[in-house]
């Protein structure tokens, strides 16, 4: 859950949050691995470009573990750990926070809770022992319980009159059936206005724990260190996490899921079969999404319905990857009576990539871009090196991916690629329309 951060955080934020790292294609990024004393995992990349420790972390079981008619719990939760821990409560905790310079969070999302906090390092104990609270001892008090709820409500009552949220709510339970991935993260009035200060002490108690969690540190502390800091925020958690079991999604392809709404623009999302971060024809299809749609400015989707014909503001493709689904999804929003043209457009290039694939040309551009770019989207600053080293983590991907990625990638072939279009985009779609009627 996003909150706003107190005064002294937004001076401290401004100053020191964006940590430049020198990074290029190439660039060598050393990360080790620390074993803490009571045997907590972390990798680290010591940095002393600057005085600043960030750490992310992530503890797998988001809000599909939400209880069914109590939706919404695990992101209520996240909206509490700063709302007062251990004797601190809220006033007392955010005063410190503050005093401290530091900057903590916590969000979640469908498979797992995840946390940081970016500290100055000559601030480092003071804001450590703040973490330790939040993590260890969140206080769950009535009047913060009852004030963060007020304000998911009244985000929800909002988002109720926006018909692209409601079209997705829509599209999601004809994709996913009743799978939890269905269910609205956020909750609803009532699913809310059911939960009480034990459920959150309870779904606390059985999603943080040191069997489900992962952790990334950037920044100026050294390995030997950072194991006494790991033990101190999580060496105390129990020592294996209760999950309830969540089965693979299967998603359900061939619908149309027409949302009326008498809007000038008509938005389209059509979903196809994804593929697993682990399978072997990862990176055939990743490189076949780019160059389909993800490329932005230089895709084929971007290209027809924007550059050629000027339909839509913006037009493309991303491959999703959540724990127990994966999809491909193409994108576009476009004038309401151009919508039905610019719907053809794009199944006709979906085809097309389907049958053909990509030209040796195309594939050329693609992997250059790939390549170079990963630094950039993925190495520019401290928190999203910690953030990045958190994923890697969590795809089991090793210490050395940011060294091999390279060679995977140029190492795939024309041929692989087309294998690629074929299997994902040979299925029929579901597709979402939100807009008039399609003439």
């Amino acid at each position: 859950m996003t909150r706003l951060l107190a005064p002294g955080v937004k001076r401290f934020a401004a100053a020191f949050l964006l940590v430049f790292f020198a990074v290029a294609p190439g660039y060598a990024v050393e990360i080790k691995e620390v074993i803490s004393p009571k045997g907590i995992r972390a990798w680290l990349v010591h940095d002393d470009f600057v005085p600043l420790i960030s750490m992310r972390f992530s503890f797998k079981g988001g809000s599909t573990q939400d209880p069914k008619g109590k939706e919404g719990l695990a992101n209520l939760m996240t909206g509490l750990f700063d709302e007062g821990a251990g004797e601190l409560d809220s006033g007392a905790f955010q005063d410190k926070l503050d005093d401290v310079g530091a900057e903590m969070g916590f969000n979640e999302d469908e498979d797992s809770i995840t946390g940081s906090m970016r500290m100055l390092a000559d601030k480092r104990d003071e804001a450590v022992e703040l973490l330790a609270l939040a993590v260890n001892k969140p206080r769950f008090d009535q009047a913060p319980i009852d004030r963060i709820r007020q304000q998911v409500v009244a985000g929800i009552k909002a988002s109720e009159r926006n018909p692209n949220t409601i079209a997705g709510r829509k599209f999601a339970e004809a994709l996913y059936g009743d799978h939890p991935y269905s269910r609205q993260s956020e909750g609803t009035e009532a699913s809310l206005a059911a939960i009480t200060r034990n459920d959150l002490v309870t779904f606390h108690q059985r999603n943080f724990a040191r069997d489900n969690l992962i952790v990334g540190v950037v920044g100026s502390i050294s390995a030997e260190e950072l194991g006494p800091l790991l033990d101190k925020v999580f060496g105390d958690l129990p020592e294996k996490a209760k999950l309830n079991p969540v089965s693979d999604a299967t998603l359900a392809f061939g619908k149309t899921t027409q949302v009326d709404y008498a809007l000038p623009q008509t938005s389209i999302s059509m979903v196809y079969p994804g593929v697993r971060r682990k399978d072997p024809d990862f990176f055939a299809a990743y490189i076949m999404n780019h160059i389909l749609g993800g490329g932005t400015f230089s895709s084929r989707i971007y290209n027809e319905v924007r550059e050629k014909r000027g339909l839509a503001y913006s037009a493309g493709s991303n491959l999703v990857n959540r724990d127990h689904m994966a999809a491909l999804m193409v994108s576009t929003a476009t004038r309401a009576d151009r919508a039905s043209e610019t719907l053809q457009i794009l199944k006709a290039e979906i085809a097309k990539m389907a049958k053909d694939g990509p030209t040796e040309e195309e594939l050329a551009e693609a992997k250059k871009y790939l390549v170079g770019s990963y630094a950039v989207n993925n190495l520019d600053s401290s928190s999203a090196v910690a953030s990045t080293l958190v994923g890697l983590q969590d795809e089991n991907l090793g210490r050395d991916y940011i060294d091999k990625r390279a060679d995977l990638i140029n190492a795939v072939t024309l041929d692989e690629v087309k294998a690629a279009a074929k299997k994902l985009l040979s299925t029929e779609p579901s597709i979402l329309i939100v807009g008039p009627p399609l003439s």
